[in-house]
């Protein structure tokens, strides 16, 4: 009978010792699970890369939600989404894209335009760009980088830009094509290339300001470049709360004067 009532001691003794650091890991394991569930992932147009920084920081300020991005082509992401990505927004960098996905029943909101993108001509070469999209044809130029027209809607419409001054012709032998804004940029700013075609968003972000040199090119010359935003099936399903916060914000005010900063046309 003793050695039995010592072992119910013991036994006791143990579970009062073991009872606080279970529970302990059961908050831990539910505070793990709730930041798990308002964190946010957004799919982000390589062009929107440097405003959604400011984007993400006002907004993890304001609601404490964390925001974490994954950036590229416009065309990848979108292919990304379909075959299971697990995002919760899409900022694409036109509407065709988040368009399809809301015909498809991926997003589970109309796209919005929350911007209108400008294209410039950059270099970090000393090269006379002077005379714009024309100038593209000089026999000086060897090198122009631009974001693949399949996949990124800036490249797209910088080939309506090179039709609409006629110098396609001539100026196509020399292009070098980029995944995704991204790219190019990387191919300007090593000097890789003499000029190339991206967003006025990268050359006015505080990382490219005042590198090298830059004109716009005359929107008459190509299509309005609208930004389409939605709200995709994974975040409604298993973020919903955060991802409807964070869709909010985008079409916001604050949002709005973000993206003015960075050179964007505001609907």
């Amino acid at each position: 009978m003793i050695p039995k009532l010592i072992d119910n001691v013991i036994i006791g003794l143990n579970m009062n010792i073991f009872k606080p650091i279970m529970l302990t890991l059961l908050l831990l394991q539910a505070k793990s699970s709730i930041c798990n569930e308002s964190s946010l992932t957004v799919a982000v147009s390589a062009n929107v890369k440097y405003a959604f920084e400011d984007l993400a920081a006002e907004f993890t300020k304001e609601t404490g939600v964390p925001v974490k991005s994954v950036v590229s082509s416009s065309g990848k992401l979108t292919a990304q989404v379909k075959s299971g990505a697990p995002y919760d927004v899409f900022l694409s960098a036109d509407m065709k894209y988040p368009e399809a996905l809301y015909k498809d029943g991926l997003a589970v909101s109309e796209p919005k335009v929350y911007a209108s993108g400008m294209l410039v001509l950059w270099s970090a070469r000393d090269v006379d760009l002077s005379k714009g999209v024309a100038g593209m044809a000089d026999g000086t130029i060897k090198r122009v980088a631009i974001p693949n027209p399949k996949l990124a809607p800036y490249g797209r419409e910088a080939i309506k830009t090179l039709d609409y001054y006629k110098v396609r012709a001539s100026v196509e032998p020399k292009l070098v094509y980029g995944e995704s804004i991204s790219q190019v940029n990387q191919y300007i700013d090593s000097k890789s290339v003499d000029v190339g075609f991206t967003a006025k968003s990268v050359v006015l972000s505080p990382e490219l300001q005042g590198k090298g040199k830059w004109v716009e090119v005359p929107a008459e010359s190509y299509e309005p470049i609208a930004q389409g935003l939605v709200m995709l099936r994974h975040g409604q399903a298993e973020n919903g709360d955060a991802t409807r916060k964070f869709y909010g914000f985008v079409l916001s005010d604050k949002a709005r004067a973000i993206f003015a900063k960075y050179g964007y046309k505001l609907p």
